[in-house]
């Protein structure tokens, strides 16, 4: 089974073996070249919305997977509120 990779090192490898130049990234996408030089050297992340930009023209998507007994469970008592701090 071929192992899994974190979705910023897919992204990474994308920007990394395409060959194809920042200028164009940043045109086709929207993401500012320094930022997609910077992230693709590993020096630094890049927001959601740029990843998924990236990731669009690339082909790349984020698909569900079956449920695993591995997966976390939300700590309980947590509903995604902020609670009042007396």
């Amino acid at each position: 089974m071929p192992k899994k990779l974190p979705i910023t090192d897919l992204l990474r490898k994308a920007i990394n073996e395409s060959g194809v130049p920042f200028l164009t990234l940043e045109q086709k996408t929207g993401v500012l070249r320094q930022s997609l030089m910077k992230f693709a050297r590993g020096e630094s992340s890049i927001h959601l919305d740029s990843a998924d930009e990236v990731a669009k023209f690339f082909g790349l998507e984020l698909r569900p997977v079956a449920k695993s007994s591995q997966r976390a469970k939300p700590a309980k008592g947590l509903t995604g509120q902020p609670k009042d701090v007396k």
